[in-house]
Protein backbone atom coordinates (compact mmCIF):
# COMPACT_ATOMS: atom_id res chain seq x y z
CA UNK A 1 0.00 0.00 0.00
CA UNK A 2 3.49 2.15 -0.06
CA UNK A 3 1.52 3.50 -3.36
CA UNK A 4 -1.14 5.64 -1.63
CA UNK A 5 1.81 7.37 0.45
CA UNK A 6 3.96 7.94 -2.28
CA UNK A 7 0.61 9.56 -3.77
CA UNK A 8 -0.05 12.00 -0.74
CA UNK A 9 1.14 15.32 -2.15
CA UNK A 10 -1.22 14.57 -5.07
CA UNK A 11 -4.58 13.20 -2.52
CA UNK A 12 -3.95 16.69 -0.83
CA UNK A 13 -3.83 18.70 -3.61
CA UNK A 14 -7.01 17.05 -4.86
CA UNK A 15 -8.27 16.48 -1.45
CA UNK A 16 -11.89 18.52 -2.54
CA UNK A 17 -12.88 15.98 -4.80
CA UNK A 18 -11.61 13.13 -3.44
CA UNK A 19 -13.16 14.16 -0.07
CA UNK A 20 -16.79 14.38 -1.78
CA UNK A 21 -16.28 11.45 -4.04
CA UNK A 22 -15.70 9.21 -0.81
CA UNK A 23 -18.53 11.24 1.14
CA UNK A 24 -20.80 9.89 -1.71
CA UNK A 25 -19.23 6.84 -1.90
CA UNK A 26 -20.66 6.31 1.63
CA UNK A 27 -23.82 7.09 1.18
CA UNK A 28 -24.03 4.36 -1.31
CA UNK A 29 -22.35 1.75 0.83
CA UNK A 30 -25.01 2.57 3.53
CA UNK A 31 -27.94 3.08 1.10
CA UNK A 32 -27.50 -0.69 -0.07
CA UNK A 33 -28.01 -1.97 3.43
CA UNK A 34 -31.99 -1.39 2.80
CA UNK A 35 -32.77 -4.05 0.45
CA UNK A 36 -31.40 -7.13 2.14
CA UNK A 37 -33.45 -5.42 5.20
CA UNK A 38 -36.26 -4.82 3.11
CA UNK A 39 -36.60 -8.26 2.08
CA UNK A 40 -36.66 -9.81 5.43
CA UNK A 41 -39.31 -7.46 6.18
CA UNK A 42 -41.46 -8.84 3.81
CA UNK A 43 -40.68 -12.32 4.28
CA UNK A 44 -41.54 -12.34 7.73
CA UNK A 45 -45.02 -10.31 6.77
CA UNK A 46 -45.30 -13.65 4.25
CA UNK A 47 -44.19 -16.26 7.14
CA UNK A 48 -46.96 -14.97 9.42
CA UNK A 49 -49.18 -14.36 6.74
CA UNK A 50 -49.31 -10.46 7.47
CA UNK A 51 -48.27 -9.43 4.02
CA UNK A 52 -50.86 -6.31 2.79
CA UNK A 53 -50.94 -4.24 -0.84
CA UNK A 54 -50.42 -1.12 1.09
CA UNK A 55 -47.62 -2.70 2.63
CA UNK A 56 -45.68 -3.99 -0.14
CA UNK A 57 -45.87 -0.71 -1.94
CA UNK A 58 -44.64 1.00 1.03
CA UNK A 59 -41.65 -0.95 0.67
CA UNK A 60 -41.41 -1.20 -3.18
CA UNK A 61 -41.53 2.40 -3.38
CA UNK A 62 -38.64 2.34 -0.25
CA UNK A 63 -36.51 0.77 -3.13
CA UNK A 64 -37.50 2.45 -5.69
CA UNK A 65 -36.41 5.41 -4.04
CA UNK A 66 -32.93 4.20 -2.65
CA UNK A 67 -32.63 2.42 -6.64
CA UNK A 68 -32.25 6.26 -7.83
CA UNK A 69 -30.34 8.06 -5.29
CA UNK A 70 -28.05 5.55 -5.44
CA UNK A 71 -28.02 5.81 -9.53
CA UNK A 72 -27.25 9.88 -8.81
CA UNK A 73 -24.58 9.16 -6.05
CA UNK A 74 -22.57 7.11 -8.38
CA UNK A 75 -22.84 9.54 -11.07
CA UNK A 76 -21.17 11.93 -8.94
CA UNK A 77 -18.34 9.89 -7.29
CA UNK A 78 -17.53 8.48 -10.12
CA UNK A 79 -16.47 12.22 -11.89
CA UNK A 80 -15.23 12.85 -8.62
CA UNK A 81 -12.48 9.98 -7.99
CA UNK A 82 -12.33 8.99 -11.84
CA UNK A 83 -11.75 12.68 -12.54
CA UNK A 84 -8.78 13.28 -10.30
CA UNK A 85 -6.99 10.11 -11.04
CA UNK A 86 -7.05 11.56 -15.17
CA UNK A 87 -5.72 14.73 -13.92
CA UNK A 88 -2.93 12.90 -12.14
CA UNK A 89 -2.06 11.40 -15.60
CA UNK A 90 -2.27 14.34 -17.11
CA UNK A 91 0.25 16.10 -14.85
CA UNK A 92 2.53 12.84 -14.42
CA UNK A 93 2.78 13.06 -18.72
CA UNK A 94 3.58 16.80 -18.61
CA UNK A 95 6.18 16.43 -15.63
CA UNK A 96 7.97 13.58 -18.05
CA UNK A 97 7.62 15.61 -21.69
CA UNK A 98 9.12 18.75 -19.81
CA UNK A 99 11.65 16.56 -18.19
CA UNK A 100 12.81 14.85 -21.41
CA UNK A 101 12.79 18.10 -23.09
CA UNK A 102 15.81 19.66 -20.43
CA UNK A 103 17.80 16.43 -20.74
CA UNK A 104 20.82 16.50 -22.78
CA UNK A 105 22.10 14.11 -25.09
CA UNK A 106 23.96 11.70 -22.76
CA UNK A 107 20.57 10.70 -21.07
CA UNK A 108 18.80 9.88 -24.55
CA UNK A 109 22.11 8.10 -25.22
CA UNK A 110 21.15 5.80 -22.55
CA UNK A 111 17.50 5.75 -22.39
CA UNK A 112 15.72 4.51 -25.94
CA UNK A 113 13.17 6.38 -27.42
CA UNK A 114 9.86 2.94 -26.89
CA UNK A 115 11.07 2.78 -23.21
CA UNK A 116 10.45 6.57 -22.73
CA UNK A 117 7.41 5.74 -24.97
CA UNK A 118 6.34 3.27 -22.71
CA UNK A 119 6.75 5.17 -19.15
CA UNK A 120 4.36 8.10 -21.10
CA UNK A 121 1.84 5.59 -21.77
CA UNK A 122 1.45 1.95 -20.23
CA UNK A 123 2.62 3.24 -17.01
CA UNK A 124 0.76 6.43 -16.53
CA UNK A 125 -1.99 4.60 -17.12
CA UNK A 126 -1.17 1.46 -14.64
CA UNK A 127 -0.69 4.76 -12.18
CA UNK A 128 -3.99 6.57 -13.13
CA UNK A 129 -5.81 3.04 -12.33
CA UNK A 130 -3.83 3.01 -8.99
CA UNK A 131 -5.37 6.61 -8.35
CA UNK A 132 -8.76 6.37 -9.75
CA UNK A 133 -10.54 2.38 -9.10
CA UNK A 134 -7.52 2.25 -6.44
CA UNK A 135 -9.20 4.23 -4.32
CA UNK A 136 -12.27 3.31 -5.47
CA UNK A 137 -11.41 -0.50 -4.32
CA UNK A 138 -9.97 0.72 -0.66
CA UNK A 139 -12.57 2.44 0.52
CA UNK A 140 -15.45 0.95 -1.19
CA UNK A 141 -14.28 -2.73 0.28
CA UNK A 142 -13.72 -0.72 3.44
CA UNK A 143 -16.93 0.88 3.85
CA UNK A 144 -19.61 -1.41 1.99
CA UNK A 145 -17.91 -4.19 3.97
CA UNK A 146 -17.42 -2.37 7.68
CA UNK A 147 -21.32 -1.54 7.55
CA UNK A 148 -22.53 -5.14 5.86
CA UNK A 149 -20.42 -6.32 9.06
CA UNK A 150 -21.20 -3.86 11.66
CA UNK A 151 -25.36 -4.34 10.62
CA UNK A 152 -25.43 -8.18 10.47
CA UNK A 153 -23.77 -7.91 13.74
CA UNK A 154 -25.84 -5.61 15.41
CA UNK A 155 -29.19 -6.01 13.86
CA UNK A 156 -29.38 -9.85 13.14
CA UNK A 157 -26.76 -11.91 14.99
CA UNK A 158 -22.93 -11.30 16.10
CA UNK A 159 -22.73 -14.79 17.21
CA UNK A 160 -23.49 -15.61 13.16
CA UNK A 161 -21.62 -12.52 12.21
CA UNK A 162 -18.26 -13.74 13.73
CA UNK A 163 -18.69 -17.69 12.84
CA UNK A 164 -18.90 -16.18 9.37
CA UNK A 165 -16.01 -13.84 9.75
CA UNK A 166 -13.40 -17.19 10.38
CA UNK A 167 -11.96 -18.02 6.72
CA UNK A 168 -11.36 -13.86 6.16
CA UNK A 169 -7.82 -13.92 7.78
CA UNK A 170 -7.00 -16.60 5.25
CA UNK A 171 -7.82 -14.53 2.51
CA UNK A 172 -6.00 -11.86 3.57
CA UNK A 173 -2.74 -13.59 4.30
CA UNK A 174 -3.09 -15.55 0.39
CA UNK A 175 -3.87 -11.95 -1.23
CA UNK A 176 -1.07 -10.36 0.40
CA UNK A 177 1.36 -13.04 -0.75
CA UNK A 178 -0.37 -13.08 -4.25
CA UNK A 179 0.30 -8.97 -4.29
CA UNK A 180 4.08 -9.76 -3.58
CA UNK A 181 3.89 -12.14 -6.40
CA UNK A 182 2.16 -9.76 -8.84
CA UNK A 183 4.86 -7.22 -8.42
CA UNK A 184 7.48 -8.78 -9.10
CA UNK A 185 5.56 -10.32 -12.81
CA UNK A 186 4.25 -6.91 -13.71
CA UNK A 187 7.21 -5.29 -13.53
CA UNK A 188 9.40 -7.70 -15.81
CA UNK A 189 6.16 -7.34 -18.23
CA UNK A 190 6.31 -3.64 -18.29
CA UNK A 191 9.98 -3.68 -19.08
CA UNK A 192 9.27 -6.30 -21.40
CA UNK A 193 6.44 -3.83 -23.13
CA UNK A 194 9.06 -1.23 -23.34
CA UNK A 195 11.71 -3.26 -25.66
CA UNK A 196 8.61 -4.42 -27.40
CA UNK A 197 7.45 -0.75 -28.17
CA UNK A 198 11.59 0.02 -29.12
CA UNK A 199 11.46 -2.51 -31.39
CA UNK A 200 8.79 -1.04 -33.33
CA UNK A 201 9.64 2.57 -33.27
CA UNK A 202 12.81 1.43 -34.31
CA UNK A 203 11.75 -0.79 -37.50
CA UNK A 204 9.30 2.00 -38.84
CA UNK A 205 11.86 4.63 -38.83
CA UNK A 206 14.42 2.07 -40.58
CA UNK A 207 11.82 0.67 -42.82
CA UNK A 208 14.08 2.20 -46.12
CA UNK A 209 16.77 0.60 -44.99
CA UNK A 210 14.94 -2.68 -44.03
CA UNK A 211 13.74 -2.91 -47.54
CA UNK A 212 16.65 -2.15 -49.09
CA UNK A 213 19.03 -4.57 -47.52
CA UNK A 214 16.33 -7.12 -47.54
CA UNK A 215 15.72 -7.77 -44.40
CA UNK A 216 11.74 -7.52 -43.84
CA UNK A 217 11.68 -11.71 -43.00
CA UNK A 218 14.85 -11.28 -40.01
CA UNK A 219 13.16 -8.11 -39.02
CA UNK A 220 9.61 -9.66 -38.34
CA UNK A 221 10.97 -13.14 -36.87
CA UNK A 222 12.78 -10.28 -33.99
CA UNK A 223 9.63 -8.80 -34.00
CA UNK A 224 7.34 -11.89 -33.03
CA UNK A 225 10.09 -13.16 -30.85
CA UNK A 226 9.55 -10.29 -28.55
CA UNK A 227 5.88 -10.05 -28.75
CA UNK A 228 6.43 -13.85 -27.57
CA UNK A 229 8.27 -12.94 -24.83
CA UNK A 230 5.95 -10.07 -23.69
CA UNK A 231 2.80 -12.24 -24.08
CA UNK A 232 4.84 -14.90 -21.62
CA UNK A 233 5.43 -12.11 -19.19
CA UNK A 234 2.02 -10.47 -19.48
CA UNK A 235 0.28 -14.49 -19.05
CA UNK A 236 2.87 -14.41 -16.09
CA UNK A 237 0.89 -11.38 -14.82
CA UNK A 238 -2.47 -13.52 -15.34
CA UNK A 239 -1.77 -16.26 -13.79
CA UNK A 240 -1.29 -14.28 -10.53
CA UNK A 241 -4.02 -12.36 -11.07
CA UNK A 242 -5.95 -14.94 -11.97
CA UNK A 243 -5.39 -16.88 -8.31
CA UNK A 244 -7.54 -13.53 -6.56
CA UNK A 245 -11.09 -14.00 -7.72
CA UNK A 246 -11.25 -18.25 -7.16
CA UNK A 247 -9.20 -17.22 -3.77
CA UNK A 248 -11.98 -15.12 -2.73
CA UNK A 249 -15.11 -17.04 -4.29
CA UNK A 250 -13.93 -19.98 -2.10
CA UNK A 251 -13.74 -17.76 1.26
CA UNK A 252 -16.62 -16.21 0.97
CA UNK A 253 -17.92 -19.80 -0.44
CA UNK A 254 -16.97 -21.03 3.24
CA UNK A 255 -18.74 -18.78 4.34
CA UNK A 256 -22.39 -19.25 2.89
CA UNK A 257 -21.85 -22.52 4.08
CA UNK A 258 -21.14 -21.77 7.96
CA UNK A 259 -24.17 -19.21 7.43
CA UNK A 260 -26.43 -21.78 6.43
CA UNK A 261 -24.94 -24.25 8.64
CA UNK A 262 -25.71 -22.17 12.36
CA UNK A 263 -28.05 -19.56 10.69
CA UNK A 264 -30.52 -22.72 10.68
CA UNK A 265 -29.65 -24.34 13.64
CA UNK A 266 -30.51 -20.75 15.42
CA UNK A 267 -33.59 -20.32 13.56
CA UNK A 268 -34.41 -23.81 14.93
CA UNK A 269 -33.66 -22.75 18.16
CA UNK A 270 -35.67 -19.73 17.80
CA UNK A 271 -32.36 -17.04 18.01
CA UNK A 272 -33.43 -16.35 14.52
CA UNK A 273 -36.27 -15.49 12.25
CA UNK A 274 -36.57 -16.97 8.71
CA UNK A 275 -37.21 -13.42 7.71
CA UNK A 276 -33.52 -12.42 9.35
CA UNK A 277 -31.43 -15.80 8.01
CA UNK A 278 -32.73 -14.77 4.54
CA UNK A 279 -31.55 -11.14 5.15
CA UNK A 280 -28.32 -12.26 7.04
CA UNK A 281 -27.10 -14.65 4.04
CA UNK A 282 -28.35 -11.35 1.77
CA UNK A 283 -25.86 -9.40 3.57
CA UNK A 284 -23.68 -12.03 3.26
CA UNK A 285 -23.65 -11.63 -0.35
CA UNK A 286 -23.22 -7.94 -0.42
CA UNK A 287 -19.39 -8.95 1.12
CA UNK A 288 -18.69 -10.46 -2.06
CA UNK A 289 -18.35 -7.24 -3.63
CA UNK A 290 -16.07 -6.00 -0.51
CA UNK A 291 -13.66 -9.15 -0.55
CA UNK A 292 -13.52 -8.99 -4.90
CA UNK A 293 -12.72 -5.08 -4.79
CA UNK A 294 -9.93 -6.05 -1.52
CA UNK A 295 -8.42 -8.72 -3.93
CA UNK A 296 -8.60 -6.38 -7.18
CA UNK A 297 -6.82 -3.41 -4.69
CA UNK A 298 -3.83 -5.75 -4.36
CA UNK A 299 -3.89 -6.28 -7.95
CA UNK A 300 -4.23 -2.50 -9.07
CA UNK A 301 -2.39 -1.34 -6.34
CA UNK A 302 1.00 -3.65 -7.57
CA UNK A 303 0.97 -2.87 -10.83
CA UNK A 304 0.57 0.97 -9.90
CA UNK A 305 3.32 0.83 -7.29
CA UNK A 306 5.90 -1.19 -10.00
CA UNK A 307 4.59 1.60 -12.72
CA UNK A 308 5.25 4.27 -10.06
CA UNK A 309 9.06 3.35 -9.22
CA UNK A 310 9.48 3.05 -12.94
CA UNK A 311 8.02 6.46 -14.02
CA UNK A 312 9.65 8.03 -10.42
CA UNK A 313 13.33 7.02 -11.80
CA UNK A 314 13.32 8.10 -14.70
CA UNK A 315 12.21 11.93 -13.09
CA UNK A 316 14.56 11.36 -10.71
CA UNK A 317 17.56 11.36 -13.21
CA UNK A 318 18.84 14.95 -12.94
CA UNK A 319 20.12 17.65 -15.95
CA UNK A 320 23.65 17.11 -16.22
CA UNK A 321 23.75 21.21 -17.77
CA UNK A 322 22.53 23.65 -16.00
CA UNK A 323 22.53 27.46 -15.60
CA UNK A 324 24.88 28.66 -13.07
CA UNK A 325 22.63 31.13 -10.39
CA UNK A 326 22.38 34.62 -11.85
CA UNK A 327 23.03 33.16 -15.10
CA UNK A 328 23.12 36.46 -17.94
CA UNK A 329 19.44 36.35 -20.16
CA UNK A 330 20.53 38.40 -22.64
CA UNK A 331 21.53 36.72 -25.98
CA UNK A 332 25.41 36.83 -26.19
CA UNK A 333 27.04 38.97 -29.20
CA UNK A 334 30.82 39.43 -30.07
CA UNK A 335 33.78 37.39 -30.34
CA UNK A 336 33.69 33.76 -29.77
CA UNK A 337 37.08 32.42 -27.95
CA UNK A 338 38.15 28.56 -27.97
CA UNK A 339 40.76 27.54 -25.11
CA UNK A 340 40.40 23.96 -24.71
CA UNK A 341 43.27 21.66 -23.33
CA UNK A 342 41.47 18.65 -23.26
CA UNK A 343 37.95 16.85 -23.49
CA UNK A 344 36.45 13.49 -23.45
CA UNK A 345 33.00 11.54 -23.17
CA UNK A 346 32.05 10.20 -19.58
CA UNK A 347 31.88 6.64 -21.21
CA UNK A 348 35.06 6.75 -22.48
CA UNK A 349 39.07 7.80 -21.68
CA UNK A 350 40.00 8.12 -24.96
CA UNK A 351 40.27 12.35 -26.03
CA UNK A 352 38.42 13.63 -28.60
CA UNK A 353 39.60 17.08 -28.49
CA UNK A 354 42.87 18.62 -27.05
CA UNK A 355 44.87 21.79 -27.12
CA UNK A 356 42.25 23.50 -29.06
CA UNK A 357 42.67 27.32 -29.23
CA UNK A 358 41.60 29.79 -31.49
CA UNK A 359 39.55 33.37 -31.96
CA UNK A 360 36.63 33.82 -34.63
CA UNK A 361 35.90 37.61 -34.64
CA UNK A 362 32.47 38.85 -34.87
CA UNK A 363 31.48 38.79 -38.52
CA UNK A 364 33.90 35.96 -39.70
CA UNK A 365 33.43 32.61 -41.64
CA UNK A 366 34.97 29.76 -39.65
CA UNK A 367 35.78 26.70 -41.69
CA UNK A 368 36.50 23.40 -39.71
CA UNK A 369 37.92 20.52 -41.98
CA UNK A 370 39.19 16.70 -40.93
CA UNK A 371 39.06 13.22 -41.30
CA UNK A 372 35.66 11.04 -40.07
CA UNK A 373 35.52 10.96 -36.45
CA UNK A 374 38.09 13.91 -35.83
CA UNK A 375 36.42 16.22 -33.30
CA UNK A 376 34.57 18.54 -35.72
CA UNK A 377 30.75 18.01 -34.79
CA UNK A 378 31.80 17.40 -30.58
CA UNK A 379 33.99 21.00 -31.06
CA UNK A 380 30.80 22.87 -32.34
CA UNK A 381 28.38 21.03 -29.72
CA UNK A 382 30.36 22.03 -26.79
CA UNK A 383 29.61 26.13 -27.78
CA UNK A 384 25.92 25.58 -27.47
CA UNK A 385 26.34 23.58 -24.20
CA UNK A 386 24.62 19.92 -25.53
CA UNK A 387 27.76 18.47 -24.17
CA UNK A 388 30.23 19.67 -21.29
CA UNK A 389 32.91 18.07 -19.09
CA UNK A 390 36.16 19.57 -20.73
CA UNK A 391 39.28 20.98 -19.11
CA UNK A 392 39.26 24.53 -20.27
CA UNK A 393 36.88 27.27 -21.43
CA UNK A 394 35.10 28.75 -24.14
CA UNK A 395 34.50 32.73 -24.30
CA UNK A 396 31.51 34.16 -26.41
CA UNK A 397 31.04 38.32 -26.77
CA UNK A 398 33.64 38.02 -23.13
CA UNK A 399 31.97 36.18 -20.94
CA UNK A 400 32.42 32.47 -20.46
CA UNK A 401 29.15 30.16 -22.00
CA UNK A 402 28.84 28.95 -18.80
CA UNK A 403 27.61 32.54 -17.73
CA UNK A 404 24.84 32.58 -19.87
CA UNK A 405 21.24 31.16 -19.52
CA UNK A 406 21.31 27.93 -22.06
CA UNK A 407 18.02 29.65 -23.40
CA UNK A 408 19.72 33.09 -23.98
CA UNK A 409 22.91 31.36 -25.45
CA UNK A 410 21.17 28.96 -27.76
CA UNK A 411 18.75 32.02 -29.02
CA UNK A 412 22.35 33.37 -30.77
CA UNK A 413 23.28 30.42 -32.54
CA UNK A 414 21.62 28.48 -35.54
CA UNK A 415 22.29 24.93 -35.90
CA UNK A 416 21.73 22.58 -38.70
CA UNK A 417 23.32 19.32 -38.03
CA UNK A 418 24.17 16.48 -40.00
CA UNK A 419 21.26 14.49 -39.59
CA UNK A 420 18.65 16.75 -40.70
CA UNK A 421 15.32 16.24 -38.63
CA UNK A 422 11.92 17.28 -40.10
CA UNK A 423 8.48 17.17 -38.28
CA UNK A 424 5.80 15.69 -39.58
CA UNK A 425 3.93 19.06 -40.87
CA UNK A 426 3.73 21.55 -43.33
CA UNK A 427 6.90 23.00 -45.48
CA UNK A 428 5.91 26.32 -43.74
CA UNK A 429 5.76 24.91 -40.32
CA UNK A 430 9.34 23.18 -40.43
CA UNK A 431 10.66 26.44 -42.15
CA UNK A 432 8.82 28.56 -39.25
CA UNK A 433 9.38 25.96 -36.22
CA UNK A 434 11.79 28.41 -34.09
CA UNK A 435 9.61 31.53 -35.26
CA UNK A 436 5.95 30.09 -35.10
CA UNK A 437 4.64 33.94 -35.66
CA UNK A 438 7.17 34.16 -39.16
CA UNK A 439 4.91 35.98 -41.81
CA UNK A 440 5.04 33.90 -44.81
CA UNK A 441 7.25 36.97 -46.23
CA UNK A 442 9.81 35.73 -44.07
CA UNK A 443 9.44 32.36 -44.60
CA UNK A 444 9.73 32.70 -48.49
CA UNK A 445 12.84 34.84 -47.87
CA UNK A 446 14.68 32.16 -45.76
CA UNK A 447 13.73 29.72 -48.44
CA UNK A 448 15.25 31.79 -51.14
CA UNK A 449 18.20 32.32 -48.81
CA UNK A 450 18.74 28.43 -48.76
CA UNK A 451 17.75 28.06 -52.25
CA UNK A 452 14.88 25.98 -51.69
CA UNK A 453 12.42 28.35 -52.44
CA UNK A 454 12.01 27.01 -56.02
CA UNK A 455 11.82 23.65 -55.21
CA UNK A 456 8.96 24.26 -52.73
CA UNK A 457 6.32 26.05 -55.36
CA UNK A 458 7.17 22.99 -57.48
CA UNK A 459 5.32 20.98 -54.52
CA UNK A 460 1.19 20.10 -55.43
CA UNK A 461 0.61 22.03 -52.06
CA UNK A 462 3.60 24.66 -52.48
CA UNK A 463 4.41 25.95 -48.86
CA UNK A 464 1.52 24.25 -47.37
CA UNK A 465 2.67 20.61 -48.32
CA UNK A 466 3.24 17.68 -45.45
CA UNK A 467 7.01 16.52 -45.81
CA UNK A 468 5.71 13.08 -43.71
CA UNK A 469 8.17 11.94 -40.54
CA UNK A 470 11.36 12.91 -40.42
CA UNK A 471 10.72 14.30 -43.78
CA UNK A 472 10.45 11.16 -45.50
CA UNK A 473 8.91 12.38 -48.54
CA UNK A 474 11.60 14.63 -49.59
CA UNK A 475 15.58 13.91 -51.33
CA UNK A 476 18.56 15.08 -48.88
CA UNK A 477 19.24 17.70 -50.91
CA UNK A 478 15.92 19.62 -49.99
CA UNK A 479 15.85 18.77 -46.38
CA UNK A 480 19.19 20.39 -45.91
CA UNK A 481 18.24 23.36 -47.29
CA UNK A 482 14.68 23.28 -45.44
CA UNK A 483 16.82 22.84 -42.58
CA UNK A 484 19.22 25.40 -43.59
CA UNK A 485 16.18 27.83 -43.79
CA UNK A 486 14.53 27.06 -40.63
CA UNK A 487 17.84 28.39 -39.22
CA UNK A 488 17.94 31.49 -41.12
CA UNK A 489 14.64 32.72 -39.94
CA UNK A 490 15.91 33.32 -36.78
CA UNK A 491 18.56 35.74 -38.09
CA UNK A 492 21.19 33.97 -35.71
CA UNK A 493 24.25 35.57 -34.45
CA UNK A 494 26.27 32.40 -35.04
CA UNK A 495 25.01 30.03 -38.24
CA UNK A 496 26.31 26.84 -37.86
CA UNK A 497 26.64 24.20 -40.97
CA UNK A 498 27.74 20.86 -40.05
CA UNK A 499 28.24 19.31 -43.09
CA UNK A 500 24.82 20.27 -44.02
CA UNK A 501 25.39 21.03 -47.66
CA UNK A 502 26.76 17.60 -48.20
CA UNK A 503 23.83 16.42 -50.43
CA UNK A 504 23.51 19.62 -52.54
CA UNK A 505 25.61 19.32 -55.70
CA UNK A 506 28.35 22.13 -56.20
CA UNK A 507 26.77 24.68 -58.35
CA UNK A 508 23.68 25.09 -55.77
CA UNK A 509 26.36 24.93 -52.82
CA UNK A 510 28.20 27.85 -54.26
CA UNK A 511 24.66 29.41 -54.52
CA UNK A 512 23.80 29.18 -51.11
CA UNK A 513 27.03 30.43 -49.77
CA UNK A 514 26.81 33.65 -51.79
CA UNK A 515 24.05 34.31 -50.48
CA UNK A 516 25.41 33.55 -47.23
CA UNK A 517 27.91 36.01 -47.44
CA UNK A 518 25.87 38.83 -48.65
CA UNK A 519 22.73 38.57 -46.59
CA UNK A 520 24.83 37.86 -43.04
CA UNK A 521 27.11 40.38 -42.94
CA UNK A 522 28.10 41.23 -39.65
CA UNK A 523 27.17 37.97 -38.46
CA UNK A 524 29.36 34.88 -37.42
CA UNK A 525 29.15 31.60 -39.66
CA UNK A 526 30.82 28.00 -38.44
CA UNK A 527 30.82 25.42 -41.50
CA UNK A 528 32.62 22.15 -41.66
CA UNK A 529 32.42 19.83 -44.48
CA UNK A 530 33.96 17.19 -46.18
CA UNK A 531 34.04 19.31 -49.22
CA UNK A 532 37.08 21.90 -49.23
CA UNK A 533 35.32 24.16 -51.57
CA UNK A 534 32.76 24.81 -48.97
CA UNK A 535 35.12 26.48 -47.03
CA UNK A 536 37.15 27.74 -49.43
CA UNK A 537 36.21 31.18 -48.73
CA UNK A 538 36.35 31.17 -44.91
CA UNK A 539 37.80 33.75 -43.16
CA UNK A 540 40.04 31.03 -41.00
CA UNK A 541 40.36 27.12 -41.77
CA UNK A 542 41.14 24.75 -38.96
CA UNK A 543 42.01 21.69 -39.51
CA UNK A 544 41.40 19.12 -37.14
CA UNK A 545 43.25 15.73 -36.40
CA UNK A 546 43.01 13.42 -33.89
CA UNK A 547 41.16 15.58 -31.95
CA UNK A 548 43.80 18.49 -32.57
CA UNK A 549 44.55 21.24 -34.39
CA UNK A 550 47.18 20.43 -37.18
CA UNK A 551 46.99 23.03 -39.67
CA UNK A 552 44.94 26.45 -39.41
CA UNK A 553 44.70 29.85 -41.73
CA UNK A 554 43.19 30.94 -44.70
CA UNK A 555 42.63 28.67 -47.70
CA UNK A 556 45.55 30.67 -50.03
CA UNK A 557 47.66 29.81 -46.70
CA UNK A 558 47.29 26.44 -46.50
CA UNK A 559 47.56 25.67 -49.87
CA UNK A 560 51.37 27.66 -49.97
CA UNK A 561 52.28 25.03 -47.05
CA UNK A 562 52.66 21.16 -47.43
CA UNK A 563 49.92 18.81 -45.31
CA UNK A 564 46.41 17.36 -45.17
CA UNK A 565 44.43 20.12 -46.74
CA UNK A 566 46.63 20.75 -49.94
CA UNK A 567 46.37 17.77 -50.47
CA UNK A 568 42.79 17.11 -50.05
CA UNK A 569 42.28 19.84 -51.57
CA UNK A 570 44.10 18.99 -55.23
CA UNK A 571 42.84 15.03 -55.25
CA UNK A 572 38.98 17.04 -54.57
CA UNK A 573 39.74 18.98 -57.58
CA UNK A 574 40.93 16.17 -59.68
CA UNK A 575 37.70 14.23 -58.48
CA UNK A 576 35.97 16.95 -60.72
CA UNK A 577 37.91 17.18 -63.09
CA UNK A 578 37.68 13.20 -63.84
CA UNK A 579 33.56 13.43 -63.32
CA UNK A 580 33.26 16.02 -65.92
CA UNK A 581 35.80 14.49 -68.20
CA UNK A 582 33.66 11.38 -67.75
Amino acid sequence: MSIFKDLWWFFKKEKRSYMLGIILLAFVALLELIPPKVIGIVVDHLTVNTLTKDILLKWLGVLLGMAITVYVLRYWWRIMIFGASVRLARLLRNQLFEHFTKMSQNFYQKRRIGDLMAHSTNDLQAIQQTAGAGILTLVDSLLTGGFVMITMALTISWKLTLICLIPMPFMAILTNHYGTLLHKSFHKAQEAFSSLNDKVQESISGIKVIKTFGQEKEDTDSFVKQSKDVVDKNISVARVDALFDPTISLIVGISFFLAILFGSRFVMNGEMTIGELISFTTYLGLLIWPMLAFGWLFNIVERGRASYDRVNSLLAEKEDITDVRGAIMTRPTGDIQYNIQSFAYPTSDEMVLKDIIFTLHKGQTLGIVGKTGAGKTTLLKLLFREIEGYEGDIKFGGNSIDSYSREALRSSIGYVPQDHFLFSATVADNISFAKPDASIGEIYEAAKLAHIHHDIIQFTDGYETVVGERGVSLSGGQKQRISIARALIVDPEVLILDDSLSAVDAKTEEAILSSLKQNRQGKTTVITSHRLSAIEHADLIIVLDNGGISQYGTHRELMNETGWYKDMYHRQQLEILVEHGG
